[in-house]
């Protein structure tokens, strides 16, 4: 079918609002007329080169709608259904999968090749004749996309679909960066490097971990402020200031854990958290940098001779099968707040504004809402 689509055509370009054509569901796939589309910072990394990707490209990754087109072979989904995005496709049956750890799925490989799971060769999208990539092989910067099932979770019909959206990506992300990597404990005291999208949800998920101290840092007066909303006990622009803070706040023992959420997170990001860390303590890096940066600031002999524990993470560690409804029962149980994550929402036409109100750090989150002029 054909409709429009924000595609990128180089690096450091702006994202073209286009006509493109989304191809029907082969075996395993279905499509999804979508409803809403979240502005995440790491397609912000496909336009500076950060993240590296065979172009053109569609981007977007963060989405929910409605099932339109069920291929042959799908056997989780039907026509109505309502469904997330997950950007970590879950086939269920590999190593990581049966383990429980669907968000390390050996699908995931092919996150940035744009090859379809269903037959590992072929494209779903083109535009001005070419083959184009879908980011994370979903591309929801269109209203409509066809992908695999393994990239798809239903939801409970009666959830908004412009909130469901939230859980694809920065919602689960943040709050499992907390909640399960970082395994905060009732009475710790917790430091978020970051208070956009991923951020702002890793405080939430500190606060209802039973955090004493939530501890937010963000260059960003109005990020602070809306983080004391989401659970937030203390803020501050810098690490330094947050750093001398904690000596007085801990009484000298420091953040128990230090997430970091920084959209572009840089070499020196690290060794400023490890010196927030506590004895024993554990730094989680949550937030993106270019694949090009390979050089870290970081003690190895305070890492070693305080037993700092350094751990990645990606979706949060959560499983976005299971984990994507179950924080969507808690929304609908008053438990977590996701109708003020959006700061602003814009016409697909607009993504461009959007991005730049994001490097300008006046969203926490902009989303894209799809109407009939987009499809």
């Amino acid at each position: 079918m054909k409709t429009k689509g924000a595609v990128l055509w180089e690096v450091g370009g702006e994202w073209s609002v286009e006509e493109i054509e989304v191809g029907e569901p082969r075996e395993h796939e279905v499509t999804v007329e979508l409803a809403a589309s979240g502005l995440c910072h790491s397609d912000e990394h496909l336009v500076t080169g950060g993240t590296p990707v065979e172009l053109p490209v569609i981007g977007g990754h963060e989405g929910s709608g409605v099932v339109t087109k069920v291929g042959p072979g799908v056997t989780t989904l039907k026509e109505g259904d309502h469904v997330v995005t997950a950007f970590i496709p879950a086939c269920g049956v590999c190593p990581p999968c049966s383990s429980g750890h669907q968000n390390l799925c050996d699908l995931g490989a092919g996150l940035l090749t744009g090859e379809s799971i269903s037959d590992g060769t072929s494209f779903r999208v083109s535009a001005r004749g070419q083959r184009v990539i879908q980011m994370c092989l979903l591309g929801t910067f269109s209203p409509y996309i066809t992908v695999h099932e393994a990239s798809l979770v239903k939801i409970d019909p009666d959830i908004p679909l412009e909130v469901a959206a939230l859980v694809g990506c920065g919602v689960t992300t943040g709050w499992g960066s907390a909640t399960k990597v970082a395994d905060v404990r009732p009475g710790e005291t917790v430091v978020i490097m970051g208070a956009g999208g991923v951020g702002m949800n890793a405080v939430q998920g500190a606060a209802a971990a039973g955090a004493k101290q939530v501890v937010v840092i963000d260059p960003v007066e109005s990020k602070r402020e809306k983080a004391m909303e989401f659970g937030g006990t203390h803020t501050f622009a810098s690490a330094e200031e947050a750093t001398a803070a904690l000596v007085d706040l801990t009484l000298g023992r420091m953040a128990h854990k230090v997430i970091i959420t920084v959209g572009d997170i840089q070499g020196e990001n690290v060794q400023e958290a490890l010196t927030m860390t506590a004895k024993g303590g554990r730094t989680v890096v949550t937030g993106m940098g270019s694949a090009a940066n390979l050089d870290v600031k970081l003690s190895l002999f305070e890492l070693t001779l305080l037993q700092k524990d350094l751990q990645g993470a990606i979706f949060g560690g959560l499983n976005p099968r299971a984990d994507i409804p179950n924080l969507l029962s808690l929304y609908q149980a008053g438990q977590l707040n996701l109708d003020d994550l959006v700061t602003t929402k814009y016409k697909l036409e607009d993504i461009n504004t959007g991005y730049q109100d994001m490097r300008d750090g006046k969203n926490i989150r902009g989303m894209i809402t799809y109407s009939d002029a987009d499809r």
